[in-house]
């Protein structure tokens, strides 16, 4: 594809002389393996695969909060709180001041596999083959599906969760007496996602492939080719296009019209001699930034694939990346806890 050149961004077939933004990086040691990212206003959480979350202030101040006893298994946020959960069997939440909460601690001491938040104060998690609901007024309820669930998503509307697992996906809406509805395709669905506009629901899978259903009719989208199982989805800021890790390019889906990406050839950016393990988003812009198998870190406009490198490639893979919610920060981390945060 065309990859134009700008004052801001360069995408010359010649890496090295791509435009970069290197020097403008604040150095993070977290001295562990990061498994996610999320913000909390401008301070950078870096979540631990042990026990622990980091705070990182945009000057670069950490601060290690301990918050389960054992492995950290998944993590939300809202923006306001962190929630996660553990093979501690507990549901934690954090503030932004660092104030630790436990929402919920499985009577069987279950790994809670997955966790979602909704902007509203409610909260969801599972353990094994359920799924668990929590209002922001505490009132709980739960959901058995077929088997372990694989993923667990809001609606950005309402109050509807996605509940993905094998063979399909259940939507359940707590709040209803109405029964579960079941969107069926077979193989293991791991993560799950809502389109923004509340159109279309994707997974990724334990095969190299995605999966999508246009929600208003259940009617199918395949989405595969990929040399790897998608680790990584996010939405671009318009919610025109769903970008994925999973090959050494990033596989960008369209989905401005009402048919999806059905018929229709993705768009493929920032290819690498090195696989795409994160990608994120900027809340604001058309712009991707893209976590590689090297450790390399690129931003990518949309438009026509320009380039900015925000980080040179260090051999450890990228494992988190993420923007603050006005898009003036971004932070990254690496699987030996080698970590930064540029500021824009």
């Amino acid at each position: 594809m065309h990859r134009g050149v700008s004052t801001a961004f360069d995408s010359p077939e010649n890496p090295a002389s791509i435009v970069s933004v290197t020097d403008r990086v604040q150095p993070v040691q977290i001295g562990a393996a990061v498994a996610a990212i999320h913000f909390l206003g401008d301070v950078a959480i870096f979540v631990g695969e042990e026990e622990a979350v980091t705070f990182v202030a945009p000057e670069g101040e950490a601060t290690r909060l301990p918050i389960h006893d054992g492995a950290v298994l998944s993590v939300a946020s809202d923006g306001n709180r962190l929630v996660s959960g553990g093979d501690d069997g507990s549901v934690i939440e954090v503030n932004a001041t660092g104030q630790v909460q436990s929402l919920a601690t499985d009577p069987k001491r279950r790994w809670i596999d997955n966790v979602a938040v909704h902007p509203d104060g409610a909260v969801a998690w599972s353990a094994g083959k359920t799924a668990y609901f929590r209002s922001a007024k505490g009132e709980e309820k739960s959901c058995d599906v077929v088997s372990t669930v694989g993923g667990l998503a809001f609606a950005p509307k309402g109050i509807r969760l996605a509940i993905s697992h094998y063979n399909g996906v259940t939507l359940w809406f707590p709040n209803m007496a109405a029964k579960p509805e079941p969107l069926e395709w077979a193989g293991s669905h791991l993560g799950v996602v809502f389109s923004p506009d509340n159109k279309f629901l994707v997974t990724s899978m334990h095969e190299p492939a995605l999966h999508g259903w246009r929600l208003s009719d259940a009617r199918h989208m395949r989405m595969t080719g990929y040399p790897a199982r998608v680790r990584s989805l996010s939405w671009s800021a318009d919610g025109k296009f769903l970008a994925t890790s999973g090959a050494d390019t990033v596989i960008m889906w369209p989905f401005a019209s009402k048919d999806g990406p059905m018929g229709k050839e993705p768009s493929i950016l920032a290819p690498m001699p090195a696989r795409v393990s994160m990608v994120a988003c900027h809340p604001k812009h058309e712009i991707v930034a893209v976590g590689y198998s090297d450790g390399t870190v690129l931003m990518v406009r949309i438009s026509d694939g320009a380039e900015i490198l925000v980080r040179r490639k260090t051999e450890q893979a990228v494992t988190a990346l993420a923007w603050n919610a006005k898009g003036s920060l971004l932070a990254f981390a690496s699987a030996d806890g080698d970590a930064g945060l540029l500021t824009l």
